[in-house]
């Protein structure tokens, strides 16, 4: 019994060996693209569904954040912090729902199961409006204010990294990589109709 325990605490402690990507955004001015989202996807091998949770709150007649990224899976709140009702409503593809005129939390969230971008809108206020990017995924982030993202413990592999920002009227290039093990590596999207540098 005993060197079965020490196996198990052996391997416990052992380093993953994952790797690292870093990758700059920007337009070709080089300035920042906000709320930008960047994912890598593994080809070769199906990801099991995510069993999160993530929140979408409406504050100031806002939805807060504006671009929300999550797995496939991913269970999102609609909190409403706001003294007045919403009504939030979505008509894409990937995730049509109502959520009636309501203050607080609606009791059960909104499971998002298919990738894809799904736009959020209030039928009360037509200001406001959002998005949450669904990918087939764990690695993913949304860009920093300095336009720079890095996506950590990525499992050894060829991945497949993706860009998606708001108002994007055609995807910039994925780029294909190879990830080793403890490797970091750099890659910088462009956001104009040829894709990335």
């Amino acid at each position: 019994m005993r060197p079965l325990v020490a196996l198990m605490t052996l391997s416990l402690s052992m380093p993953i060996l994952a790797g690292t990507i870093d990758v700059r955004v920007q337009d070709p001015r080089g300035s920042v693209v906000r709320d930008a989202v960047v994912y890598a996807v593994p080809e070769g091998r199906a990801l099991p569904l995510a069993r999160k949770t993530a929140v979408m709150d409406q504050k100031n007649r806002m939805f807060i954040p504006h671009v929300l990224p999550v797995q496939t899976g991913t269970a999102v709140r609609f909190p409403n912090s706001d003294d007045i009702r919403h009504h939030v409503y979505s008509f894409s593809p990937a995730k049509p729902f109502q959520l009636p005129l309501y203050k607080g939390t609606p009791a059960n969230p909104v499971v998002f199961d298919k990738a894809g971008v799904v736009t959020l809108g209030c039928n009360i206020h037509d200001q406001m409006s959002a998005f949450i990017v669904v990918v087939d995924t764990p690695y993913f982030e949304r860009v920093g204010g300095d336009g720079k993202v890095t996506l950590r413990d990525i499992e050894p592999g060829k991945y497949v990294v993706h860009v998606w920002y708001p108002e994007m009227r055609e995807e910039p290039q994925p780029d294909t990589v190879n990830v080793g093990a403890n490797e970091r590596i750099d890659l910088s999207f462009v956001t104009h109709r040829n894709g990335h540098s």
